[in-house]
C-alpha cells in the first residue's frame, strides 16, 4: 500500500502582489466565518472580501518590507528532508506540502494524490500547538476533499498535535540556548527578561472547548524548566480584525510592561515553524520598535525550522503509520481536539481546566 505524508501549513505570499495578498486574505477570513453571523454563505464571502481589503495595505506592507514570505520554501525545504528521511528508513512513501491560504492549496491536494496511486494518507500539521482554526481547520479541509473525490477512498489518519514529543522539546530548548549563547547573554541574569510570544487565538474558541490556552501554558512551563528558568513571561500575538476578543495579554503589552525591571529581553516564538510575516515584522521589527521606545533591548530567537533533527523527530511520530502498529505504543491517543476516527495526538491525557 503506497503512502502519502500531507504537511499541512498557513501558507503565506512568496512575493508581495496586491491580488495575491487580497486573496490570500480573504481565504482567511472566510476560513473563519462562524467567528460572525451570517445570514448566507454569500454574505460570509462578502464579508470576508470586506474585512481583506481593510487589511490589505498594512499587511501587503509588511511583505514589501521582508521581500515576501520565505514559509512556502520552508515548508517545501521540510517536506524534502522528510522524504529523505523516511527513504533511509526504507519507507515506500510519498511526502507533500500543503497550505491552508496559498497555493498549493489543501483542497487541491485529493486530486494530487489520487493521480499518484495514494492508497494511505497521513496529514501532519506543522503546528506543534493544536488550534482550531490552525492544526483542526487544515485536516478537516483535507479530509472534506478527499471525501468529495470521485472515486477516490484512501485510509485516512492524522496526527494532531506534538508539542510534547520530548524530541520536539530538546530542540526547541537547545535552539534557546544556542541564541542566546552565541549573543552573550546569561537568561539567569536579572536584567534579562524572557518572553515566549505564542500565537494567539479567539477567545471564542477557548469557550467552545479548545484548549490551545492549556498547550501554550504548559509548553512554556516545560521549556523554561528545561532552560533553568525561574521567571518568565508568556504573550500571544493577537489579530483583533473583527471586534473580538483574544487571547491576553498581548505580547506587545508584556514586553512595554518590562521597562524599568530589566534592560533587555529574550523573546522567543513558540508556535511557529516557519520564519513568517509574525515573526520578521511583528517581533523583528515592530516589537523592537516599542521595545526600543521604552528603552530595552530586544533579542529574538530565530524558529528552528532547518534544524537537522526536525525531519527525524516527524519520521518518529510517522513510524506506527509506516510500520503498521498501534500509535498507542508511542502514547499516541484519540485526539479530543478533533475527536473523529484515525486523529491522534500526544495531548488527549491532558486534564480540562
Amino acid at each position: 500500500m503506497h503512502t502519502g505524508i500531507v504537511l499541512l501549513n498557513f501558507g503565506e505570499p512568496a512575493s508581495p502582489e496586491p491580488d495575491v495578498v487580497q486573496e490570500y486574505l480573504t481565504r482567511i477570513f472566510f476560513d473563519n466565518a462562524d467567528l460572525e453571523e451570517a445570514d448566507s454563505e454569500e454574505a460570509a464571502w462578502e464579508r470576508s472580501r470586506e474585512l481583506a481589503e481593510r487589511r490589505l495595505p498594512s499587511l501587503l506592507e509588511e511583505y514589501e518590507e521582508i521581500g515576501g514570505s520565505p514559509l512556502q520554501a520552508q515548508a517545501s525545504a521540510q517536506a524534502d528532508a522528510l522524504a529523505a528521511r523516511l527513504e533511509e528508513r526504507s519507507h515506500d512513501v510519498s511526502v507533500y506540502h500543503a497550505m491552508q491560504f496559498m497555493e498549493p492549496l489543501i483542497p487541491d491536494m485529493a486530486e494530487t494524490l489520487a493521480a499518484d496511486g495514494i492508497e494511505s494518507v497521513v496529514a501532519v500539521p506543522i503546528y506543534p500547538l493544536c488550534g482550531p482554526s490552525t492544526t483542526v481547520s487544515a485536516i478537516d479541509n483535507l479530509e472534506d476533499a478527499i471525501d468529495d473525490a470521485d472515486g477516490y477512498d484512501p485510509d485516512f489518519a492524522a496526527v494532531t498535535g506534538w508539542h510534547r514529543v520530548p524530541a520536539y522539546n530538546r530542540l526547541r530548548a537547545e535552539g534557546i540556548r544556542d541564541y542566546v549563547d552565541e549573543e552573550g547573554l546569561d537568561l539567569t541574569d536579572p536584567d534579562t527578561a524572557f518572553v515566549f510570544s505564542a500565537h494567539g487565538t479567539p477567545t471564542k474558541y477557548l469557550e467552545e472547548g479548545s484548549r490551545y490556552d492549556q498547550y501554550v501554558e504548559e509548553h512554556a512551563e516545560t521549556i523554561a524548566s528545561m532552560l533553568g528558568i525561574d521567571e518568565y513571561e508568556l504573550g500571544y500575538q493577537n489579530h483583533a480584525n473583527r471586534g473580538i476578543d483574544w487571547t491576553e495579554p498581548d505580547t506587545e503589552d508584556v514586553v512595554e510592561g518590562l521597562a524599568g525591571e530589566a534592560d533587555r529581553v529574550v523573546v522567543e516564538p513558540m508556535s511557529f515553524m516557519h520564519e513568517q510575516s509574525e515573526t520578521l515584522v511583528e517581533l523583528d521589527v515592530d516589537l523592537r520598535e516599542d521595545a526600543t521606545d521604552v528603552g530595552l533591548e530586544l533579542y529574538r530567537v530565530p524558529v528552528p525550522h532547518d534544524d537537522d533533527r526536525f525531519p527525524t523527530l516527524l519520521a518518529d511520530v510517522l513510524e506506527p503509520f509506516l510500520s503498521g502498529f498501534e500509535p498507542s505504543y508511542y502514547q499516541l491517543r484519540q485526539c479530543q481536539c478533533r475527536d473523529e476516527p484515525g486523529t491522534y495526538c500526544f495531548n488527549a491525557g491532558l486534564a480540562p481546566q
